[in-house]
């Protein structure tokens, strides 16, 4: 398996958006253009928001969501679902309640604070275990 962060790279059969973090099942000699067009190849996609302006934090989530979710669609009209998380490094209560609602309806499969260590190990784990 391989994690590997697309950030600027579009995949167009499929989403025609960027992703800023996805797990393939695939090793890194396996990877090639074809790797990218096949979606049972994905195990999970993430967004990942660093910046740490508790300001800003609520228009990064909004973002991130955005995002998770044109990555939801494209792969369900390919009949797939991969697993979708967040990290952001600036978490405020009101995106966090959000975040949790998503967890629980089961639109994310998890999600990180990226200021809790124990948060980015449980992360680290759950993405080893699939």
């Amino acid at each position: 398996m391989s994690i590997l962060s697309i950030e600027g790279i579009s995949i167009p059969a499929l989403m025609r958006t960027n992703a800023d973090l996805c797990l393939l099942s695939v090793s890194p000699e396996q990877l090639n253009a074809a790797t990218y067009q096949n979606p049972e190849l994905y195990l999970a996609f993430g967004e990942l928001k660093g910046g740490i302006d508790p300001a800003g934090a609520d228009e990064h989530w909004k973002t991130a969501s955005a995002a998770i979710e044109r990555i939801r669609v494209a792969f369900a009209e390919a009949s797939y679902t991969p697993a979708l998380f967040f990290v952001g490094a600036a978490v405020q209560q009101r995106m966090a309640t959000e975040i949790w609602d998503q967890l629980e309806r089961g639109l994310l499969s998890n999600a990180a604070n990226l200021n809790e260590a124990h948060q980015i190990a449980a992360l680290s784990r759950w993405l080893c275990s699939l």
